[in-house]
């Protein structure tokens, strides 16, 4: 069992209140801070405490890999399965989608055989694992999921009421499906700067309209619009962004995004859990690499409901949420008390906990560590038994581990 420090993300849409606010630290921060990494990604790897100093989270689990990872040691070839990050997005994120693990390994494999630098900024692959993640919401978070069930789609661009947009809105009304969201897209996604020129302010001046207009149901969507359009008036993505789903989230509600799901988040703060990558295949509103074809090799058209999680009731027996998701490499779980309690610590593989209010303490062989806010422990596969206690006023811990 070992306190962890994690290094955080410095990234331009960060909050400089959010993470700092969390641990402690004067507020606010001299620099956006976007994601606190905790975990054993080689990019940045949380540090445990040595006698010679601190030392990666990577060396200790690379040690004794059955001791840290338990019966997942082969399962995993060794490396810690998931990546927990604390999210904290001031501004939009970039329009973004991930590949699943075959496309993976096949591009990781094909920009190496290219002889691309794994740190080239027009790299798409890092790594070859892909990465489903899960976000759960610490504050109300806003996020654009999956692309909508076209007949909204055309419902609100025929709202906007953009002459510029109505062979655009036919395209999709004419073809309404998988097969028209992505010639809707191609052709938005690909149009010359000359045309974005002219058809971005029109659309600004469409949602303006709707919004005098007292519309209730695309509210939300035209300031998102005036949003985007005003932080990237050139870009594309102001486009895309049209064919999602607008999703509000509560604290505590969940989004899980698997494979090919195209998504940002606008505002808020939250736990998010993915599998130990780092792949990221971007589609707009960022002034980073967009590998066009690629990303439509990635991308998933479909058009299922947005997946929404939220614990169900029955779940918590132990004392602990669950946030069930369709994969083995992570798996999350939330206790909130409102006491001093006692909770077993779920899970047989290797595990990160991290307090996100109140305070608590974890046992697990003889040893007791303190977990204060913002504070988080790892706990290996050995650390069998492990009891959580949490303070006189309560505590919110979040448990991240594999499903295995």
């Amino acid at each position: 069992m070992e306190l962890l420090e994690n290094p955080i993300r410095t990234y331009a849409w960060g909050s400089r209140t959010v993470i700092a606010d969390l641990l402690g630290e004067p507020v606010p921060s001299p620099h956006p801070q976007a994601e606190m990494w905790l975990g054993a990604h080689p990019a940045a790897p949380s540090t445990v405490s040595a006698a010679e100093g601190r030392r990666p989270l990577t060396e200790l689990i690379a040690e004794d890999p059955a001791g840290a990872l338990g019966t997942g040691r082969d399962r995993w070839d060794g490396r810690l399965p998931f990546l927990l990050k604390v999210l904290a997005a001031d501004e939009p994120l970039s329009l973004q989608a991930h590949p699943s693990l075959n496309q993976a390994r096949e591009g990781w494999a094909r920009e190496n055989a290219a002889g691309i630098a794994v740190d080239a900024p027009d790299r798409n692959y890092r790594d070859a694992n892909h990465k489903p993640e899960l976000i759960c919401a610490l504050t109300d978070l806003v996020a654009l999921v999956g692309f909508r069930e076209p007949a909204g789609t055309v419902e609100l661009l025929r709202e906007l009421d953009v002459p510029e947009l109505v062979s655009y809105t036919e395209l999709l009304a004419g073809e309404p499906g998988p097969d028209g969201l992505r010639a809707l897209f191609t052709t938005w996604i690909t149009l010359p700067q000359s045309v974005l020129d002219g058809l971005i302010p029109a659309l600004q001046g469409g949602a303006v309209r709707l919004l005098e207009r007292g519309s209730q149901r695309w509210t939300g969507e035209a300031k998102m619009v005036l949003d985007l359009s005003e932080r990237y008036p050139d870009d594309a993505g102001v486009l895309a962004a049209l064919l999602l789903n607008r999703i509000n989230l509560a604290p505590g509600d969940a989004l899980y995004l698997p494979a090919g799901n195209l998504h940002a988040y606008l505002s808020g703060a939250g736990i998010e859990l993915m599998a130990n990558s780092d792949n990221v295949l971007r589609g707009g509103l960022t002034p980073k690499h967009v590998d066009v074809p690629e990303l439509l090799r990635v991308l998933d058209f479909a058009t299922p409901p947005p997946p929404v999680r939220r614990p169900a009731a029955e779940q918590a027996a132990d004392g602990w949420h669950r946030y069930d998701v369709p994969v083995e490499e992570f798996l999350l779980r939330r206790a909130d008390t409102d006491g001093r309690d006692k909770l077993d610590v779920p899970g047989t593989g290797a595990r990160i906990l991290l307090c996100t209010s109140g305070s608590a303490a974890v046992e697990a062989q003889g040893t007791t560590v303190e977990l204060p806010r913002g504070g988080a422990v790892f706990l290996a596969a050995a650390d069998a038994g492990a009891v959580l206690t949490t303070g006189d006023d309560g505590a919110t811990v979040f448990l991240a581990g594999d499903a295995l």
